[in-house]
Parts: structure tokens; C-alpha cells; sequence
């Protein structure tokens, strides 16, 4: 083929045809430059050659053997074949077996000396390899050396990866634009743009191999944070209508309850943003049931006393209403008029509370997505509070503020973070912990059961509901031949609640919910069970962030060695909201020592906080959140868990370069600054 570019399609390559162009666009890759940057996940060590005695068992190893007979190949039955062969070398025989891979009885030949990679085992005293990948002496591609190894989806092998990001890595890396600052480079001792990409890819040690991924870690650290300091720099440039009126003893009055200290600090932290000129901008992270709406109805009984306008958003209608009727029955009284908007609602409805957004009849407005919609307008929106903002991202939560003219900002999560990922997630936030759960609530006994345990489960949830409680029960998969791609151990959703209808409980109102679901009916089926028509709720993590059911005093999650940690602990959130004593019990059979000594942690502590640094250490950030964080950049190679000396160094370089030139407008840091909107990819306009 011609020279490969950048931008040389991947459908130009060979061996790559419709179907595997259509693979790989599901990967993301699409021409040769998306390449350079789709990192391996993992490396295998091909470098350590053994003879056949001395190779250890249950390793993959390199061996270098001759082919001692023949090879043969027996059909088993239709579907399965093998073919057989004996290679030997000065100290030993080794066995080996490859599965439906006829064409080998041919490839393989007598007599002819090659490299296998595989794992040894002992088969009747004899050692023995199956599957291994082989290639002739002299002439290897794919043994002798750290094998990289790709994500791949349907129709992709790791080999055509290998094949394809060696061209382009050959061809297209010495052009790489290096857009670090040299003295940057030298200070860290990093490898350059090309160097950190071939190496990368096909290290040539271990050591060259760890100097690419920092350097490639820390370019994604230093603009992430770069960026996240332009962020800032904005939002301080703007000016937020100061909220004076009302203070914090006012407020205590409307409220059938006392504050606790953590809320009471965090009234403090909201009330001096308000008055400052720059808009507040501010998280407020904390457990389920620590009283973050507390927090939410200060700012907006604040914005409303102060003649403005105040609108809080929820990721669904259930959550939404449940807010609504909250602050209804907390600021009427107060002579606040609430009302809320969403998707469902009439068309008549729906004009009626814009008209009323418009005049300023209505100060707080409580909805969902609805409220980013056109003809959602404000006669004078000076705060926007944001509720579960894993589930919106940057982009939403700024739609939100630009219906007013530099509003306040209030973002609430339930979800704990660790404070070096808060740092990173939310580095434009200041962050605010509600570390304090009310008097008398009740921690949620929490127990890891094996499967062998269900029968006394289903006993235990049937005496639960006789006592009028009601109980959640979660899958990881929503049908049958999903959960069967993976592990036919997996439960899925609907083929289970059936089970549990028919089998378990005849006796009992069973439903069931699930993403895939349209959205009425799953509203349909959650307000069902918060009515408590509705005994025990089968589903998926979509009821991770849900409607608050005080009655549910069971969380059943079936395979928890699926979840993150920090998943189960939301989901455990679900129960314990009323005066009953609640319980969760963690499904798995996994016998991983690991796997259980990290659910067991879940067992031993209600501390969102410190589940949340065990699941940081275990997963790392990419997937902490179980779902991509929108508006945000992927970090494809940084490890927050790991990486916090580079993270330290990559801010202090930051804030170096950003000291000498605050908003990159200097020509040679024009690279720079495209770099960084390159990164912010999903919402490059952020910094417009």
C-alpha cells in the first residue's frame, strides 16, 4: 500500500474490509492516527526462554523446540478437532494440542525448530502446552518480546491490532507534534512525543516501557489540569449576583429537624460564596442520607429572599418530584412559591410554570432535562443547583447556568470520591464534605453469602415482607444472553424475576426494571414500588440513583463481584432510609481471595469515604463511577491511585506555565492550548 498518513483511513489497510472496519470504528479507530493513541491495556513478557525441563509449570514461558513427529489430527465430534504433535529439545519432550485449528496438521512440521509461548502443564507426568502461539526460529514476529495486548471487540483479533499499529506507529510516530515544553521534558526526564509512542506500543524493556507510559500519563495530567484551571480562571472572571438576605438560624426555623455540624459548616462554606462577587461554584459530596437537599434548600430559599430565582435538576422524574414535594413543603410556609417541570407533564402544565418562570411568579423551580429545553426562560436565575452530577457532566450542568447570567452554582453527589480524584474530576469545584449522618440513623447490617445460602435468603426476604417490609434485588445482566456472552452464571434482570415470581414467591407482587426499559414504564414500576404495591423490585443499577423507599429494608445484590465498590455501596444506600433495622446481603460465589477480601471491606464499613479510596486502589479511576464521566476527558494511561507524584509534578508544571502566560495566548503555546481543547474533546466550546 502507499505511504500510510495520519489521516490514511483504516479501510486502506490490508486485510481490512467492511466488517472489520465496522469492528474497529466500534473502538473508536478510524484512521491511522486513532492508532497512536489506542494504548495497549496489557503486556505479555515474551522475552523469558526456557528449555522444556527448566521452564516452570503454570507460567507462560518461550521455549524453543523442534517437531519431533508428525502432526495428528482426530475429529472428536462435529464442532471439535485437534491436532497432536510432540517438539523436543537436548532436555526434554513437551506435549502440545491445538483446538480447531485443523490447518495446522499442515503448517507444523517435522523435523523444523520453533518458538511456542504458552503456559506449561503437567498432564500425566508429562509436560505439555495447549494453544501456544508458534513462529520458525529465526523469523519471529510475535515471541522474543513484551507483546502488546489491545481491547478488542467482535470480529478482532489481538494479532491484526498488532499488525495494524505496527504500521502506523512505523510510519506515521516521527510525526508526532511534540507539544510539551522542552525544559518541562528535561525537568521530568521524560522521553519525547515519537519515542513515548513507540514505546508504548512495542517497548524494547520493561524500563523503556515505564518511562512511556509516565511520560504519556503525565501530559494527560498537566493539560487536564491546565484545562481545569482555565475553567476556573472563567468562571472567577464572571460575577454572580451577591445573595446577602437570610441567614442560617432563619433558615433552622423552616426546618421540622436540627442540623447537623457537618450541614452547618457546609451552610457556612454556601453562605459566603453567595455573598462573594465571583459565582459560587461548589460540590457538595456526601453519603446517601447526610442531607444534601438540606444544603440545596438553604441556597434556594437564599436565591428566593433575595428577590432571584433558583432551579434544581434531577436525572429522573421519580427523584424530581420526590425534591418537588421536599422543598414544597419547606419554603411554602416561607412564602416561596415551587413548582416542577418535567417531560411527562401536560403541554398546559408545562406553559403554565414556564409563564410563571418568565414573571418571577415562581422562585424555585424543581425538574429534569426538561429544564435545559428552549423556552425554559428566566426573569432572573442566580442559582442553579445540580443533584447527582456523575449522571449529567460538565456540558449539562453549564446548559443549566446559561440560563442566567453567571448564576450560582450547587452540585450535589452522592456518590464519595476520594479527595485526589475530586481534585481531578471537579478541579473547577470547590468541594464541600458532608461527613455526618443525622442522629438515629441506623447503620445497614451488611453480609457476603455464597449461592449455597439462597434458600435461606428467600426465607429470610419472605419474613422480611410478612412484616410489611419490602426488598430490591440486583442484577448485573438485563437478559439471559447477555449475561451467557460472559458467564452463564450471571442473573439476569427479567428471566430472573420470572423465577421469583413463578418458582419463589407466587404469593407475592414481584416487578421488575431495567436501562433498557422505556422511561415511562420504568417510572411506572418504580413509583409502584414506593407506593408499596409493588413487594420485591428485580433490577439492574439503574435504582442506584432512585426514588427514597423508607419502607425497603432489604438490598439483595446477586454476582457483587460484578460491582464496583463503590456501586454496592450506593446501592446499599437504597435501604436504611426509614426507622426499620435494614440489611444488605452480597451474592457471590467468586473465589478469588482478592475479590472477597474486597467485598468483605463493604461488610466491615459504612464509610463512604474510605470504600471510595479501596475502590480507587482496586479499579483505578477509569471505570469508578461504573459509567463514563460525561463532559470530561478519558484518561486513557494516568492512574490517579498510582500516579500521585506525578499528578503533584504535572499541577506544579501547570501552574508554572500558566503563571507566565494565564490564558496560553502566547504563539508558541498555541499547540498547547489546542491541545487542551483537543482533550476536553466532548465540549471543546467549554472555554468559549
Amino acid at each position: 500500500m502507499e505511504r500510510i498518513t495520519w489521516d490514511t483511513p483504516l479501510a486502506a489497510f490490508p486485510g481490512v474490509g467492511p466488517a472489520r472496519q465496522r469492528a474497529l470504528a466500534k473502538l473508536g479507530l478510524e484512521r491511522a492516527g486513532d492508532l497512536l493513541t489506542f494504548y495497549p491495556r496489557r503486556y505479555e513478557d515474551r522475552t523469558r526462554s526456557y528449555s522444556i525441563a527448566q521452564a516452570p509449570v503454570g507460567e507462560p514461558v518461550c521455549v524453543e523446540a523442534m517437531v519431533a513427529q508428525p502432526p495428528r489430527l482426530s475429529r472428536i465430534r462435529r464442532g471439535l478437532d485437534l491436532v497432536k504433535t510432540r517438539a523436543v529439545d537436548d532436555a526434554g519432550a513437551l506435549e502440545l494440542t491445538f483446538f480447531n485449528q485443523s490447518y495446522l496438521q499442515k503448517t507444523l512440521r517435522q523435523g523444523e525448530s520453533y518458538v511456542f509461548y504458552g503456559k506449561i502443564d503437567l498432564v500425566g507426568g508429562r509436560r505439555a502446552m495447549t494453544n501456544p502461539v508458534f513462529e520458525p526460529v529465526g523469523r519471529q514476529k510475535f515471541t522474543g518480546r513484551i507483546m502488546p495486548r489491545y481491547h478488542l471487540s467482535q470480529g478482532l483479533t489481538n494479532h491484526l491490532l498488532i499488525t495494524l499499529a505496527q504500521a502506523a506507529v512505523e510510519q506515521c510516530a516521527d510525526g508526532l507534534a511534540e507539544t510539551l515544553p522542552q525544559a518541562v521534558l528535561d525537568a521530568q526526564g521524560l522521553p519525547g512525543a515519537a519515542e513515548a509512542c513507540r514505546q508504548v506500543h512495542f517497548p524494547t524493556s520493561w524500563e523503556a516501557l515505564e518511562a512511556a507510559r509516565s511520560r504519556l500519563a503525565f501530559e494527560e495530567l498537566f493539560y487536564l489540569t491546565v484545562g481545569l484551571s482555565l475553567l476556573r480562571k472563567r468562571r472567577e472572571g464572571g460575577r454572580g449576583l451577591p445573595l446577602n438576605e437570610g441567614d442560617g438560624k432563619d433558615f433552622q426555623a423552616l426546618l421540622p429537624f436540627p442540623l447537623t455540624g457537618a450541614q452547618r459548616r457546609v451552610v457556612d462554606e454556601c453562605a459566603r460564596d453567595l455573598c462573594a462577587g465571583p459565582p459560587m461554584n461548589r460540590l457538595v459530596q456526601g453519603d446517601v442520607g447526610s442531607g444534601k437537599t438540606a444544603i440545596a434548600a438553604f441556597c434556594l430559599w437564599r436565591a428566593a429572599k433575595n428577590g432571584a430565582q433558583g432551579a434544581m435538576m434531577a436525572p429522573t422524574e421519580l427523584l424530581a418530584q420526590q425534591h418537588y414535594q421536599t422543598l414544597k413543603a419547606l419554603l411554602e410556609p416561607a412564602h416561596i412559591a415551587v413548582a416542577l417541570l418535567t417531560a411527562s407533564q401536560t403541554a398546559a402544565e408545562k406553559k403554565r410554570v414556564k409563564t410563571a418562570l418568565l414573571t418571577g411568579d415562581v422562585q424555585v423551580v424543581v425538574g429534569t432535562h426538561a429544564l435545559l429545553s428552549q423556552g425554559v426562560d428566566f426573569r432572573n436565575l442566580a442559582l442553579a443547583v445540580v443533584d447527582e452530577q456523575h449522571r449529567f457532566g460538565v456540558n449539562q450542568r453549564s446548559a443549566l447556568a446559561a440560563k442566567g447570567v453567571h448564576p450560582h452554582l450547587l452540585v450535589l453527589s452522592a456518590t464519595p470520591i476520594p479527595r485526589t480524584l475530586a481534585l481531578i474530576l471537579y478541579g473547577d469545584l470547590d468541594v464541600s464534605v458532608l461527613d455526618e449522618l443525622p442522629p438515629g440513623r441506623r447503620p445497614v447490617e451488611t453480609y457476603l453469602v455464597t449461592e449455597r445460602y439462597h434458600q435461606r435468603l428467600y426465607r429470610f426476604m419472605d419474613k422480611l415482607i410478612d412484616e410489611g417490609r419490602q426488598v430490591y434485588v440486583v442484577c448485573p445482566a438485563v437478559e439471559e444472553a447477555e449475561a451467557e456472552e460472559g458467564d452463564p452464571t450471571l442473573k439476569a434482570v427479567e428471566q430472573y424475576a420470572q423465577h421469583l415470581a413463578q418458582e419463589v414467591f407466587p404469593h407475592r407482587r414481584v416487578g421488575f426494571v431495567h436501562g433498557k426499559m422505556k422511561a415511562r414504564d420504568k417510572e411506572a414500576v418504580m413509583a409502584a414500588f414506593a407506593a408499596g404495591e409493588v413487594q420485591v423490585l428485580v433490577s439492574t443499577t439503574v435504582i442506584e440513583v432512585g426514588v427514597d423507599v423508607p419502607n425497603a429494608a432489604l438490598m439483595v445484590v446477586e454476582n457483587a463481584d460484578r460491582f464496583g465498590l463503590s456501586q454496592l455501596h450506593q446501592l446499599r444506600g437504597r435501604v436504611g432510609r426509614g426507622k426499620h433495622q435494614s440489611y444488605c446481603v452480597l451474592v457471590s460465589n467468586h473465589t478469588n481471595p482478592e475479590t472477597r477480601a474486597r467485598l468483605k471491606a463493604l461488610c466491615a464499613t459504612t464509610d463512604g469515604f474510605r470504600i471510595a479510596e479501596e475502590d480507587l486502589k482496586a479499579r483505578g479511576p477509569g471505570d469508578f463511577f461504573g459509567q463514563r464521566q460525561h463532559g470530561l476527558p478519558q484518561l486513557h494511561l494516568a492512574d490517579l491511585s498510582a500516579d500521585m507524584r506525578l499528578l503533584a509534578a504535572a499541577q506544579r508544571a501547570a501552574q508554572d506555565l500558566l503563571a507566565r502566560d494565564p490564558y496560553l495566548q502566547k504563539p508558541e503555546h498555541q499547540p498547547m492550548w489546542e491541545r487542551v481543547r483537543q482533550l476536553f474533546q466532548e465540549n471543546p466550546d467549554i472555554f468559549n
